[in-house]
């Protein structure tokens, strides 16, 4: 680790501000969180880790009375702040603290538009510094306390040499010119939120739900909704009391007596015993539920096929796949699915004209929307389509 000593564990609210007094002082900030998802019904982030140039710190959010102070730091547009993989960790300050993060430079992001290989965290870190992290810790409950002197260290290995490599990342980037590319996406990523737990029917959420029949994803709901209850009274993650691949095998066997759950895997004789009366009345509750009222998946709306569409589609898959090979990075990040949808819809429409693509990022029409606007015209499209897609001299 770079940084040899203990870093200061911030627990009381005088060490927050006078670490949000420092921090307000520094031009980046590397940082982190764990948390507990993985032993709690309601996950919460356990741990803040915060590296400057000079210094790492972990902030204790469970042994504080809020984080107020710590929101404009991490929202200031003057000070970058440097993620790895930020998606989860945006979500989750936002879901816990209410805490917006402005001038996000995510190095995850950074590494795919330059065409690596592998972009996780452990992965980069060993090629370019030959730093080996140790994940004894990624499944570890951080919730606990006391934290172990090792878990402490485990905590800030991510954000010590974040900063070091943004450093390269961004010298890279540009030279590349392609640093505006990561800095759009990171802004896009800035506005993620979680998603709340509560719903109305749990299946919607449940992998597998779509293919199932009307009665099997009734006793599924009454399977997922004893599950869940459970899981809430118990403060434990839902997967730990049975597990998906479970509850689909009973919902699909819908068993009516004990003996019925005799054999299904991930089903013990100790579960039987622990959860076979509810099991069985939750199933009871599924048959019984009137025909008339019997859940349905949500189907997607099936639209005629469009033979000009999926032609152009096939040739803007292949077009995007020989971008992508001449830049160097995956076709995916390019591109995807749906942006090209976009266009090809656009492409195909009518004579009364062809709006904007939303779909499009501005990177996106900056570095080869001409080029792209150049193959859709072989498909005979009018004016109105390129127009929506010429960057205006004003914004650019």
């Amino acid at each position: 680790m770079k940084n040899k000593k203990m870093p200061e564990i911030v627990a009381t609210a005088p060490a927050l501000l006078a670490l949000v007094e420092r921090l307000m002082r520094e031009p980046l900030l590397a940082v982190d969180l764990e948390a507990d998802s993985l032993h709690h019904y309601q996950e919460k982030v356990c741990l803040i880790q915060i590296s400057t140039p000079t210094e790492s710190v972990i902030i204790d959010p469970l042994a504080l009375p809020e984080l107020s102070p710590l929101a404009p730091v991490l929202a200031d547009p003057a000070i970058r702040k440097i993620f790895h993989g930020s998606d989860y960790d945006i979500r989750s300050l936002h879901r816990d603290f209410g805490i917006e993060v402005h001038n996000l430079f995510d190095t995850m992001i950074a590494c795919q538009f330059l065409g690596e290989k592998e972009v996780g965290l452990a992965a980069v870190l060993l090629k370019r510094f030959g730093a080996e992290l140790d994940k004894k810790y990624q499944k570890a409950d951080w919730s606990k306390r006391p934290l172990s002197s090792d878990m402490i260290e485990y905590a800030v290995r991510d954000t010590s040499l974040l900063i070091e490599l943004y450093g390269q990342l961004e010298e890279e980037l540009r030279a590349k010119g392609r640093l505006a590319w990561v800095e759009e996406e990171a802004q896009l990523l800035t506005g993620v939120r979680a998603g709340s737990r509560e719903a109305d029917t749990l299946l919607l959420r449940f992998k597998g739900a779509a293919r199932m029949e009307p009665r099997t994803l009734a006793v599924l709901e009454e399977l997922l909704r004893f599950r869940d209850c459970l899981a809430s009274a118990r403060d434990l993650p839902p997967f730990k009391i049975l597990g998906s691949d479970t509850l689909r095998l009973l919902a699909e066997k819908k068993p009516h007596r004990q003996s019925d759950l005799d054999g299904i895997s991930g089903l013990s004789p100790k579960l039987c015993n622990r959860y076979g009366g509810g099991i069985l009345e939750a199933t009871a509750r599924g048959m019984a539920l009137p025909a008339d009222r019997l859940p349905s998946y949500p189907r997607p709306q099936r639209f005629v096929k469009d033979r000009r569409k999926e032609e152009m589609m096939r040739n803007l898959k292949q077009w995007r796949e020989a971008k992508a090979a001449e830049l160097g990075i995956e076709a995916g990040i390019l591109a995807n699915n749906s942006m090209l949808e976009a266009v090809a819809d656009a492409a195909c429409r009518n004579e009364e004209g062809a709006p904007a693509v939303p779909a499009m990022k501005r990177w996106q029409k900056e570095s080869f929307g001409e080029e792209l606007l150049r193959f859709v015209k072989n498909w005979g499209t009018r004016s109105e389509f390129y127009e929506t897609f010429r960057i205006d001299e004003e914004t650019a």
